[in-house]
């Protein structure tokens, strides 16, 4: 996997966390991956929120912890969201491999939390979020593109 062109952006409140990922949403498209990494209250679920808000697409986002997978309808882009929350599976690949997020990818937009290290591997075309809190509250987020992600725009 290559990776070149790590961008960090500051993100001084949660509504800058969510502007961003509305921001990233916009160019979102189906068979697109994007993994969250971050410590609990790092700001992965506003990312989300802000993702889905720049896809359009149907339904509230709220961490899918106890379901692990949840899956967004299309607005009118027509690109549904499929949000996971890797968290409790632990590391288990068997366990992601039974949710068929490869089928997924043809067809959706796929948001992984606690991705890094588990996710990778559906697809080398992945951008990773690596979001950490500051003690001040500012989230900064490292933006780490892979395979053809090195060549598109980033917000």
């Amino acid at each position: 996997m290559v990776e070149t062109g790590v961008k960090e952006l500051r993100l001084p409140v949660e509504a800058d966390t969510v502007e961003f990922g509305r921001r990233l949403g916009c160019l979102l498209r189906a068979g697109d991956l994007v993994l969250l990494s971050g410590p609990l209250g790092a700001g992965k679920t506003a990312l989300t929120r802000g993702i889905a808000e720049g896809l359009g697409v149907k339904g509230r986002v709220s961490s899918p912890t106890f379901v692990i997978a949840r899956e967004h309808r299309a607005g009118e882009r027509g690109v549904a969201l499929v949000h996971v929350d890797a968290y409790r599976l632990g590391g288990h690949l068997d366990e992601l491999d039974d949710l068929d997020l490869d089928t997924e990818l043809v067809d959706a937009a796929v948001v992984v939390e606690w991705g890094e290290g588990v996710a990778e591997r559906l697809s080398e075309d992945h951008l990773l979020i690596r979001l950490t809190r500051l003690d001040d509250d500012v989230r900064v987020a490292e933006l780490h593109p892979h395979g053809t992600w090195t060549t598109r725009q980033l917000p």
